[in-house]
């Protein structure tokens, strides 16, 4: 057992930062929220509903970005970026992803094979999902600030803050101190197993 006993909810503006030591169930927990595992015991909600019930509209209001940077090598990165947009249903994909890769400062890498790129770019690269659209969605951020510059990571706590403004949820971890003013923190403690 991970964990047990947890219990918050992600408002409409809040950015909260989960905490905890390595190990103690950090990513298992987003990536319960965002419907991609499931728990033992309890359940995720959408709007009171339980998530796995609550369709459409719980997936295209949930965007996680975990640790692996879910960006094919293969593809420039304006194709890995608009795969992504067109995955979540968005019009437009390609000046989508033009535009959200400006956002992210990458625009002299936008037609670069995201192999060639270091491991930042890569980073920003994935974040650049985060620029895709403006809808107020639940944002469950694994280790975002991971492998990023200081100016970087400045700019990414003004993504955050800005969708947080606009009614958005941001869930985040980070084991360094995050920059973004206001943020509540949630302590995951592991679950004594004796």
């Amino acid at each position: 057992m991970l964990f047990r006993g947890v219990d918050f909810e992600l408002a409409p503006g809040s950015v909260t930062w989960l905490r905890g030591t390595n190990g103690s169930g950090k990513t298992s927990l987003m990536r319960i929220m965002a419907g991609l595992a499931h728990a033992a015991e309890g359940e995720v909600t959408w709007n009171g509903t339980p998530f796995a019930r609550a369709g459409a509209e719980a997936r295209r209001g949930v965007l996680y970005i975990g640790h692996a940077n879910a960006l094919k090598d293969d593809l420039s990165l304006a194709e890995a970026v608009a795969f992504h947009a067109a995955l979540a249903g968005l019009d437009r994909a390609p000046e989508r992803a033009v535009a959200a890769i400006d956002t992210l400062r990458l625009a002299p890498w936008r037609n670069s094979a995201v192999r060639t790129l270091s491991q930042g770019q890569r980073r920003r690269g994935a974040l650049a999902r985060l620029a895709l659209d403006d809808a107020p969605r639940a944002w469950i951020l694994d280790e975002p600030f991971d492998a990023l510059d200081a100016a970087s990571v400045v700019l990414l706590a003004g993504l955050i803050e800005a969708h947080a403004a606009r009614g958005g949820a941001v869930l985040l971890t980070s084991h360094q101190s995050i920059p973004i003013p206001g943020a509540s923190e949630f302590d995951l403690e592991p679950a004594r197993v004796q």
